[in-house]
This record gives C-alpha cells, structure tokens and sequence, in this order.
C-alpha cells in the first residue's frame, strides 16, 4: 500500500477528490474498468509509479478485491500520460494529476456467473501547503445492474440533536479561512531524533556500533560491499521503527479524532503512568525489561541462514528487539509527547523517523570512516550513568500521563503545586545520585566527579530552583518554560478567583455563553481545548498571560471554553449517534463527544486549540485560529475582532 504522508496536522475534513467509474464491455468475457478522479483546483494527486524509486512521494493504489478464479487482469492500470515535474513538499520529481484523471484496467471474467467486483483506491491528495490522505471503494457490476448496498442510517432523535448542534456560522466569505498546525513537524523529528542520540548512548546499542561495522567491513571480504551493506542496515533500521508507526495512520483514517481520543482517554493514561513507572525502575537497575529471547533468537537464525539483502533487514529486526530494554522506555517517552496534544499520526511517523535515523547514523558513518571507530569513548560506568538519569526521566515523564488522567476525571490528586513538588523531589534525587550521594544497584565505585557529571548536575539544581516559584501563589508562578506540562493554573491547590485560565471569566456551556454574550453585549471567543491538550496550556500560560491579550479577554470579551476530551457522561437523553460525512457513525455520550461533533459540523476541524470570535448571531468576527505563539499576532486578530463587532453593533443601531 502507498506509504502516507500528511505534512499538516489540523486534521481538517476536506474531500478535494470525488471520484466516478464506468465499465466498458469489450466482449462477452472483457471489460475496461474505468475510474476517474475529479480534482478540486488548486489541488492534485499523484501516479501509481515513483520517478524517484527511493523517494518519500507517494503514489495512488488500486487493489483489485475478489478474484480468486473470478477474474484476471491483463496488464497494468493505465493513467494519463504526464511529464514528471518538481515537488516541492517532498523535494523530488513527481507525476502528478491536477483538474481531473483517468484510470483504465482491463480484465478478463473466468468465472460465468461472477458478476460484482471491488476495487479499492488509496491515493494522497496535496495542494501547495499540505496532504491528505483518502481512500475510496467502488462496488461494480459488469452488466450494470444496480448494487444494493446497505445504508448507513442513524434514528431520528441522532439526526434532531446532531442538527441542534449546527450553529448555522456564517461569515466564512468575508474572512479567510485558516487552517492551524499541531506540533510543527520538524520539531517532531528533532526531538525523535534527540531520542535516537540518548538511546545510543545506552549499554544496549552503543557496544553494537563498533562490533557490527567491523562485522560489515571484514566479512563481506570486499571494502565496497561492506560499505553497501552497513549503508542498507542503517536504511534498515530507519525503516523499521517508521513503520512502527503505520497502524496508527490506519486509526487515523478511520477516524481523524481516534488520536485525541487515546491521548485522553484516562484508562490508557493511567497504563502509561504504570508503565513508565516500571520502566524508570528498570532504568534504575532493579530488574530488567526484555522482549521474549525467542523473538530476537528466531530473528538472528534467519539473518544467519537468509543471508543477502533480507538477512541485513532481519539483522536490523534482531538489533530493534535486542535493545528494546534501552530504547522502549525513550520510544515510550516519543509516544507520549506527541500523543499527549493534538496529535497526528504523521507527527508520530516524523517523530519514530528522527529516531530511527539517528540509530541508524552511526553504523553507516563508522562504516564509511572505519578510522573513526577509534576516537570513541570505550564502554564502561558512564553508560549505566546514562541509564540510570534516564530512569528520572521517565518517572518525571510517569507524573504527566497521571496527570492528564487527573484532569480529564477531575479527580483533584495532582492539584498543579503537587505537580511541580513531585517533580522538585525528583530533580533533587537526579542531583543527588549526580553529585555520587546516592547510588543504584548497577553504579560502580566513584572515585572522581567528572566534569560532565558536575555540569549535569548544576543545571538539575538551577531547574529545580526555577521550579520552586511554581510552588507559590504568586505571579511568578506561571512557568511558561513549562506551559503545558504540569496541570493548568487554575487546577491548583490555593483558592482562585475562577476555574478559567488565568483567572478570568469563562463559560464551559455554549448556551450560557452565549446568553452572557447577548447580556453584556460583548463578542464571543469559542475556545476549543481540551484538559489534557498541551498547546492548549501554553497558548493561555505564555499568550494569554501578555497585558496586551489579557486586557482585551478580560474587558471585551465572553470567552466560551469547550473541552473536547471532558469525559463526563451526559444524560442519556442527550446522547445520541451522529453520522460522519465519511459514512461512519460516532457514538456521542460524553461532553467531551458532544464539543467534537460540534466543533467537527461547524468548523470542519477538530483540532486544538482553536478559536473563533463570533457575533451574537453566530456570524464570524475575523477568521478563525489555532495555536499562535506569537503575542502580537494574536492580539492583533482579538482587537479585528473586536472592532469589526463593534461596527456591526453601530449599523444595527441605526
């Protein structure tokens, strides 16, 4: 199947390709298959071929269901005849369709009374800034009788209260309408990269790299082939761990929210809390975590007795499986970073992609510079240093996942200061055990502090200072460098003036929002956030904490604050099953369900944070935003906002 690649995260609903098909009858046993694709402008999709064989393009995939001894096809699936041209969001030469393509396959009937055939269609359809993935299924028959296919229907009452939720928004062509991004993607692969590093830097991998490049240069006997082959075992190994990733983009297709849905459900966050919890110990040296030897044991043998290029690819598996005991708890710690905002699974694809490149790295660099091989550091205590800081980590990490369960539920054990206390203790250990006061069982006898040890542990204190503010109730209490980590402000154990951010007014109840609106005769700001939403907390802890923002919130207007993943139960008169465009049906029994589908039907969007600024009459004030982390910028569109309410306010006098 063709490899997808979404190169933006706001997971809005567009549907840029219908498509259409035909069959022509050649003879009584042969048809044409005829599929055409009707592009949006502006928008494209590409060949079934690549120019560039080892390109990251995709390419559109027919799969031709049913055929045991129904049918076969002769030939490959004809499309339009195009020049390539360049790409410039993958950076290689691409085909690639534009207005409308034609796809012809022709097949020969076996069976006499085969009648019906399914063919499925994925492909990725891209205009100038993203990609988005799309799949589609034709359901023909050959002498064109009609198909039945069974309806996708929800009851009446599901239709009423999906409809109720309909605000009938207008305005959207006085205003551009914006897209907003989740986590940038390079900075994704940085930090996925930055993991592949550490985990290099760990007993499982770093003794591997000097034995298996010396492997590949002294055993195939011939420099350049040994070259080729570290070269193929580094692609390898990047491979393995991208693909790592791919059922999560199966999940996202089926369902663009299926990823915010993980990432706050409170049953999986308190099993991430656990595990983590386990891996930080395994880190420190009390025991350790190993997948089944049989796994790496089976995988070694068929590298051995395979040999050639597929025993390199299991040579990568055995090595993935191997240091599974090191790298697990890192990936955890990808996995949990990207799935703990408004994530993607292509943010996750990027993120396993850094890691695996930076594995990969090192046995194709030493590979191509064998001298190289000599200015590494031997092997020794440092590296079990490196475990055991890593196993402070992932406990501090652990806090966050108990933490977005803590929110969701409401349950009130890590109030924000108790947040940040934890994470004060911890620090103080990591200091300590830095500083040789405290030791592990797997830690040697430390004559001498090194310079690295000593410098690491004078930033663990200063971070631990910069912490303690957190602590108080105070103004110096918000740690933007943090926003979004430790619980919301206002999740705090001190008494505050409201349960909004920053203190100010908010509304959690579109209807009561909206009636405060009409009473006080200001505008409306709709934020959708969530509990549990990163880029949600540090948009209101680093923006909306500016005088220049604040002011505007607080005097002009009625901020209306809906949490997509409040998981608290409606009543059962008010749940109800909505219909998506995709033919798909979501049950809606929880508040959280219930802001989704709303803001889904309204804005096509279901990403957060996002913002729209609206009129008593649900008529647009600017366009609507995302995450901007730039204070000016979003001030500018508050005071638009404000101004252009204000003009409708003055005509509606007269």
């Amino acid at each position: 199947m063709a490899f997808c690649f979404s190169f933006h995260s706001f997971s809005q609903i567009l549907e840029p390709v219908k498509w259409e098909s035909e069959i022509e009858k050649i003879s009584d046993t042969e048809y044409n298959l005829i599929f055409k694709a009707n592009i949006d402008k502006g928008w494209y999709i590409y060949s079934q071929n690549k120019v560039d064989k080892d390109g990251f393009a995709p390419i559109t995939f027919f799969e031709y269901r049913n055929q045991d001894d129904n049918y076969k096809l002769e030939g490959v699936t004809s499309e339009p005849s195009v020049a390539p041209v360049f790409d410039e969001i993958f950076e290689e030469n691409v085909v690639k369709f534009k207005d409308q393509a034609q796809f012809k396959q022709k097949i020969t009937v076996l069976n006499a009374d085969f009648n019906q055939i399914e063919i499925y269609v994925e492909y990725q359809t891209c205009d100038n800034e993203k990609c988005i993935p799309g799949d589609y299924t034709f359901n023909l028959s050959l002498d064109g009788s009609a198909i039945e296919k069974e309806e996708v229907t929800v009851d009446e009452r599901s239709k009423q209260l999906s409809e109720a939720l309909d605000l009938n928004v207008t305005g959207w062509d006085k205003y551009e309408k914006q897209t907003t991004d989740g986590k940038g993607f390079f900075g994704i692969f940085l930090l996925g990269f930055l993991g592949g590093l550490i985990a290099l830097l760990t007993p499982c991998v770093f003794p591997m790299i000097p034995l298996t490049v010396s492997f590949f240069t002294k055993s195939s006997g011939d420099s350049k082939k040994g070259l080729f082959n570290s070269i193929l075992y580094g692609l390898f190994i990047f491979l393995i761990y991208v693909l790592l990733s791919i059922p999560f983009h199966v999940m996202d297709s089926l369902d663009s929210g299926i990823l915010n849905t993980i990432s706050t459900n409170v049953t999986l966050n308190i099993i991430f809390f656990v595990i983590f919890i386990v891996f930080s110990f395994s880190f420190f040296g009390y025991f350790e975590l190993t997948l089944p030897q049989s796994w790496s044991a089976a995988m070694d043998s068929k590298a051995n007795k395979i040999g050639g290029i597929v025993g390199i690819f299991f040579m990568a598996l055995t090595l993935a499986i191997v240091s599974f005991s090191c790298t697990g708890p890192i990936l955890g710690g990808l996995l949990g970073s990207t799935m703990a905002s408004d994530a993607s699974a292509m943010q996750l694809s990027m993120g396993m992609g850094g890691f695996g490149l930076a594995l990969a790295l090192p046995f194709t660099l030493f590979a191509m510079f064998p001298k190289w091989l000599n200015s590494l550091p031997k092997s020794g205590g440092w590296l079990n240093t490196v475990k055991v800081v890593l196993g402070f980590l992932e406990l501090a990490l652990a806090l966050k996942f108990l933490s977005n369960a803590d929110l969701v539920e409401h349950w009130g054990l890590l109030k924000r200061e108790v947040f940040i206390g934890l994470w004060v203790i911890i620090g103080i250990g990591l200091a300590l055990y830095l500083f040789g006061k405290i030791k592990f069982p797997h830690d040697g006898l430390l004559q001498k502090l090194s310079k690295v040890r000593i410098t690491t542990g004078i930033l663990v204190v200063a971070f631990v200072i910069y912490l303690l503010p957190g602590l108080t109730n105070t103004k110096y209490a918000n740690l933007k460098l943090l926003s979004g980590f430790p619980p919301p402000m206002f999740y705090s154990l001190y008494e505050k003036a409201s349960e909004c951010p920053l203190d100010l007014n908010c509304y959690k109840d579109l209807e009561e929002g909206v009636a405060a609106a009409k009473a006080e005769n200001k505008p409306i700001l709709l934020d959708f956030t969530g509990w549990a939403c990163v880029n949600c907390r540090k948009m209101e802890e680093q923006v909306w904490s500016t005088p220049e923002v604040y002011d505007v919130l607080l005097k002009d207007y009625v901020i209306i604050s809906l949490y997509v993943d409040d998981r608290k139960e409606l009543p059962e008169e008010e749940q109800f099953q909505y219909l998506r465009s995709n033919g798909t049906v979501k049950d809606i029994e929880d508040i959280g369900d219930k802001w989704t589908a709303l803001q889904t039907i309204n804005f096509q969007n279901n990403s957060q944070p996002y913002y729209a600024l609206l009129d008593h009459n649900m008529g647009l004030l600017n366009h609507p935003t995302g995450n901007t982390p730039n204070e000016d910028v979003y001030a500018e569109w508050l005071k638009t906002g404000l101004e252009n309410f204000k003009k409708q306010t003055a005509l509606g006098k007269k």
